[in-house]
């Protein structure tokens, strides 16, 4: 995935991320972000790093659902390597807040977008959280598969 250093929106995301560990400072950077925001493509971005700093996981929800629903609004496909990995957050959260139905189908269309990523650590990364969400959902429904 080429990101485009001096997009501002993404430079903001960027410097957040070098700063998790002040988790008020980062969310002010990804705050920052989301004002900045010009289009579906940022919006997404700033959305997904700001899912990652909310207190309670019904925020976490309507941010993960801001992401998705902006990529899924990017032109001709222009989010599609960012799908995979905002899906499977979607299914995290939406197991979260106890929606395992909700969750299943979220992790399946993680699944199913997976094919946008090109091989390598950032693939099988997002690969490990998709089986292990899937695992988390199985649990919760008690029984071994979905």
């Amino acid at each position: 995935m080429q990101l485009d250093p001096d997009n501002p929106v993404l430079a903001l995301c960027a410097a957040g991320m070098q700063i998790e560990g002040t988790p008020v400072e980062a969310r002010a950077l990804f705050e920052q972000a989301w004002a900045a925001r010009r289009n579906d493509y940022e919006a997404s971005i700033a959305a997904h790093f700001l899912a990652r700093h909310q207190p309670t996981p019904a925020e976490t929800l309507q941010w993960n659902l801001a992401a998705v629903r902006h990529a899924e609004s990017v032109p001709n496909g222009g989010a599609a390597e960012l799908m995979a990995s905002l899906y499977l957050n979607l299914g995290d959260s939406w197991l979260a807040v106890g929606e395992k139905q909700r969750a299943s189908v979220a992790v399946e269309r993680a699944a199913a977008s997976l094919d946008a990523l090109p091989p390598g650590g950032y693939r099988a990364f997002v690969e490990s959280g998709i089986d292990a969400l899937r695992h988390r959902i199985a649990s919760a429904y008690g029984s071994r598969a979905i």
